[in-house]
């Protein structure tokens, strides 16, 4: 039979500890009412940058509409 014993108290507060350490050292955006907080370390993020894009968002098909109308047109 193998000798197993139950670890006490004091290593489970140990583990207790460690995990609520490595939980609040973790940044992370939270949810509170509504709002998007950032993370604690926004700061040093990199600056991500987005070009504005065409101000028609259904561009190609809108161009497609209008070939099908003048093609629809040359048939008539």
């Amino acid at each position: 039979m193998l000798n197993c014993k139950k670890p006490n108290l004091g290593v489970w507060m140990v583990i207790a500890a460690g995990s609520l350490g490595v939980a609040a050292n973790t940044g992370c955006q939270v949810h509170v009412a509504g709002q998007t907080l950032p993370s604690p370390y926004y700061l040093q993020d990199d600056v991500q940058y987005f070009p504005a894009g065409p101000e028609n968002k259904l561009a190609n098909e809108t161009a497609a509409m209008k070939a099908a109308r003048e093609e629809a047109k040359a048939r008539r």
